[in-house]
């Protein structure tokens, strides 16, 4: 058997039966590639021709396209998926993937094919969404390297492009805060002060129930999120969490009461009397009219957490409670993005090189 160059591809050649085949391997032809395919791969297919299996593989096994293995790779982690990450797999999948790279075979995706992918969909998504994408793409390739469709990762060579702007935090003054609560309906109020007074997730205020709310021991206890629909788990395990009623809170808690009914275990329900299944609703009829009759900034509703976390920091409540608060996994993760309001005016640094 021997090892040939074609075009800049290594090729094997060897007589079978009297008769001389050629075939592919699909690698560059490069020194690591040749000591890839001497040590391994040519042993294997030595094997395989012994045993008589390579030519009944050969015709059997077809190399599939990223549409076809999606549909295998899909299943496979459909049991260890939250439903929601799994359903958002399949959104980003059909409509950022499928429609560039779905008809081509795994074996047939170039480096370059895939920076040409990611530069056309940053035409039109941020950073984020792009990463979405390229994880979703890797963990198609990653199984099919797994099932020994493929020998490598294409996509791993290909950086995701950096200077891209990221979401900005951008929080609401106090003033902002009670001028907004002040003058939203009264019916989702408490929803909006929750949102500015425990730093919660906005799908995590949607989920609570009556039952969640805690006045003995002055806590909410964060259980469930609510999303399209669906009601899961909070994002991580950390996010599963009890977070102080602050005493700001509890006028606005105490005053939804009026709007409890008897039908529903939820804190918010729709005019219909009904569960709210997603947040957007909420936002598209109480929140974005309040920024044109007021004459505020428009910031989106998750800025109501970035307001929380910066104004607790900025007034010098301690930062572990504050990402306790937030649910984040570790306290580094809210120092991280908001140690820019960490601030204290008053000391006097550097003090201790001058006592003596």
């Amino acid at each position: 058997m021997k090892l040939i160059n074609r075009k800049n591809k290594l090729w094997i050649t060897f007589y079978h039966q009297s008769k001389r085949h050629r075939k592919s391997l699909n690698l560059d032809d490069t020194k690591a590639n040749r000591k890839l395919a001497e040590t391994k791969l040519i042993p294997e297919i030595q094997y395989k021709l012994n045993n008589g299996e390579f030519f009944e593989n050969d015709n059997v096994k077809k190399v599939p396209t990223v549409d076809e293995f999606f549909q295998v790779s899909f299943e496979i982690h459909k049991n260890h998926r939250r439903f929601l990450t799994q359903k958002n797999h399949l959104y980003v999948y059909k409509h950022n993937i499928k429609p560039y790279l779905g008809n081509k075979k795994l074996d047939e995706i170039k480096p370059s094919q895939i920076a040409t992918w990611q530069n056309k969909l940053l035409e039109t998504l941020s950073t984020k969404s792009l990463s979405m994408a390229r994880a979703v793409l890797n963990v198609i390739f990653n199984d099919a390297i797994a099932d020994e469709i493929i020998l490598r990762n294409p996509l791993s060579v290909i950086k995701k492009p950096h200077n891209v702007p990221t979401r900005e935090i951008k929080p609401f003054s106090q003033d902002e805060i009670f001028k907004l609560l002040d003058n939203v309906n009264e019916k989702v109020r408490c929803y909006f002060a929750i949102g500015f007074f425990t730093g919660m997730r906005t799908g995590e205020i949607l989920a609570l129930k009556w039952s969640d709310i805690d006045y003995e021991n002055g806590i909410i206890k964060v259980r469930r999120s609510k999303r399209q629909g669906i009601e899961s788990e909070p994002k991580t395990k950390a996010s599963i969490r009890d977070v102080d009623i602050l005493d700001i809170l509890i006028p606005y808690l105490k005053n939804h009461l009026k709007f409890k009914i008897p039908q529903s275990d939820y804190l918010f329900t729709s005019n219909f009397q009904k569960p709210y299944n997603d947040c957007m609703g909420i936002f598209a009829r109480y929140w974005k009219p309040l920024f044109e009759k007021l004459d505020i900034q428009y910031r989106n509703p998750y800025q109501m957490r970035h307001t929380f976390a910066s104004m607790m920091i900025s007034n010098g409540e301690d930062i572990l409670w504050v990402s306790n608060m937030l649910g984040h996994t570790t306290s580094a993760m809210t120092l991280t993005k908001y140690a820019k309001y960490i601030v204290n005016k008053e000391k006097k640094r550097g003090t201790f090189l001058t006592t003596s």
